[in-house]
């Protein structure tokens, strides 16, 4: 079970940290990625993390303003969000998958984890 937290209403050019909490004992076999929806516009690949932390990957439009990292110890993994702009504003979701694999086609899609948790809105206002 995956739960996102941490949005809210930030200025633009300011920052959050989104945390996604994670339930169960092998939290460290998955790879967790972070979607946003914004209203009327398609799931948007953010960022995504493999079990271990090492390998990470980006979406184009938040690549060196996002960072993802996790904690597996605390079953955390985080999306810090920096300089935010007024098109970052959208629901963002939390993800996980247990594919044997972490390539970037399987970790950027969106049909590839069958495990959503409940998303955090995130307005950034201009």
């Amino acid at each position: 079970q995956l739960q996102a937290s941490g949005g809210g209403l930030v200025q633009a050019g300011g920052s959050l940290r989104l945390s996604c909490a994670a339930s169960g004992r092998t939290f460290s076999s998955y790879a967790v990625g972070w979607f946003r929806q914004a209203p009327g516009k398609e799931r948007e690949f953010v960022a995504a993390i493999s079990w271990s932390g090492g390998n990470t990957y980006y979406g184009d439009s938040v690549a060196g303003r996002f960072t993802i990292t996790r904690d597996n110890a605390k079953n955390m993994v985080y999306l810090q969000m920096n300089s935010l702009k007024p098109e970052d504003t959208a629901g963002y979701f939390c993800a996980a998958h247990a594919r044997g694999s972490f390539s970037k086609s399987d970790s950027t899609t969106g049909r590839n984890y069958p495990y959503w948790g409940q998303g955090t809105l995130v307005t950034v206002s201009s």
